[in-house]
């Protein structure tokens, strides 16, 4: 992989808003429009995204848990790297962060601990100069994931969209509207889902919009929106009874 990497040269790079690289990205990976909210469609793996730029030191990564689904075992997993998202074929990238491309290349990485990544939940990390890696939850305190990031040459953020993690969404690190209290957000994942959903009415391929596994083959009455799977629509319709979509009260579910 050493083809792939960046040069001390290219340290310099403009800070625009985060996003994830629009080309780089495991085989199971879907980005939404704007490249903001990165979704696994199945299996556990092949979940790997990069920031589309490097990131200074210090300069946090903010990203919310959209959704979590709970068949798998272990989450989210982050971290830095000195591979330059631009140059990795997406092809060739493992089915894991954690072990796989640490080995292949000058990558750091680090699980995330399990009570952290429930929907709702907003993690910031960041590389400090001597080459630490932290991370913190809901703006709480700071926790020191790993030493020995090797500093002096562009690092961009890697994440790994893995188990029971399905999509994260890549924030403003520098906004006020952070969760705060407790150890995980009571926010859910039908609330979370409004603009995610929204976005997917034009993508979704005949797959369910909400678990991104089984085929969209019901309806919502009375508001006719027609993007999940019969499982999914009457876990809506139980838990609060209005569409994820447009928020229009559920009366019935029927097939579609």
């Amino acid at each position: 992989m050493g083809a792939w990497l960046s040069s001390p040269a290219e340290a310099e790079a403009p800070r625009e808003t985060l996003r994830f690289h629009a080309k780089a990205k495991g085989a199971q990976v879907q980005l939404e429009a704007l490249h903001c909210i990165a979704r696994r469609r199945s299996t556990f793996h092949d979940g790997i995204v990069f920031s589309q730029r490097p990131l200074q030191p210090d300069e946090r990564v903010a990203l919310r848990v959209l959704w979590y689904e709970d068949c798998w075992c272990g989450g989210l997993r982050v971290g830095f790297t000195r591979l330059d998202p631009a140059r990795v074929p997406a092809l060739s990238l493992p089915p894991f962060l954690c072990p796989d491309l640490e080995q292949l290349s000058p990558t750091w990485a680090a699980v995330l601990p399990n009570h952290w990544v429930f929907p709702g939940n907003v993690i910031r990390f960041w590389v400090n100069r001597s080459g630490w890696l932290f991370a913190s939850i809901n703006a709480g305190p700071q926790l020191l994931l790993r030493k020995g990031v090797r500093m002096g040459a562009p690092l961009w953020a890697v994440m790994d969209v893995y188990g029971t993690t399905k999509a994260i969404q890549l924030l403003d690190p520098t906004a006020s509207a952070f969760p705060t209290g407790g150890t995980f957000s009571t926010t859910t994942p039908w609330d979370l889902y409004v603009d995610l959903v929204s976005e997917l009415e034009d993508t979704a391929g005949g797959e369910c919009a909400i678990c991104f596994h089984r085929a969209a083959n019901s309806c919502l009455v009375p508001c006719g929106h027609t993007l999940f799977c019969s499982s999914c629509a009457w876990r809506v319709f139980w838990d609060t009874a209005k569409c994820p979509v447009c928020r229009c009260g559920i009366k019935r579910v029927t097939s579609a």
